[in-house]
């Protein structure tokens, strides 16, 4: 791993994990969707936050200060419910359909960064 990890650099381990946390998060979302008629069931998140290459902040601090300047999203497990249950539906598929735009991004973003890698290997050609 260590000869990978040299080789591709810190960009690639950056893709890898953008791409964990987000079938992480997707996987936690949709928990909560099958939990939506479950009394007393507390809504889940993860935030999603990667360290970005070189930068200097901790990570997810951009995130935060962007929630705190706009408002937070409706991430809390506050009960909304008379029954005690937590989630929203449309809440949740909002956020399923964004997570899947997110991952499909990243997948994009990692075929054409190892195509990049691919064609400087074979000098263009």
């Amino acid at each position: 791993m260590q000869i990978l990890n040299k080789l591709f650099g810190a960009h690639s381990r950056n893709l890898e994990r953008a791409m964990d946390a987000t079938s992480q998060r997707a996987g936690t979302l949709t928990k909560n969707l099958a939990n939506v008629n479950v009394p007393g069931y507390k809504r889940e998140d993860q935030e999603f936050a990667i360290e970005i290459e070189g930068e200097t902040q901790e990570p997810g601090s951009r995130l935060r200060a962007m929630q705190n300047k706009f408002g937070s999203s409706t991430r809390s497990s506050s009960s909304i419910r008379y029954d005690g249950n937590s989630v929203d539906l449309e809440t949740e598929v909002m956020a399923i359909a964004e997570m899947e735009m997110r991952y499909q991004m990243m997948a994009e973003v990692t075929g054409r960064y190892f195509s990049g890698l691919q064609s400087v290997i074979r000098e263009g050609r």
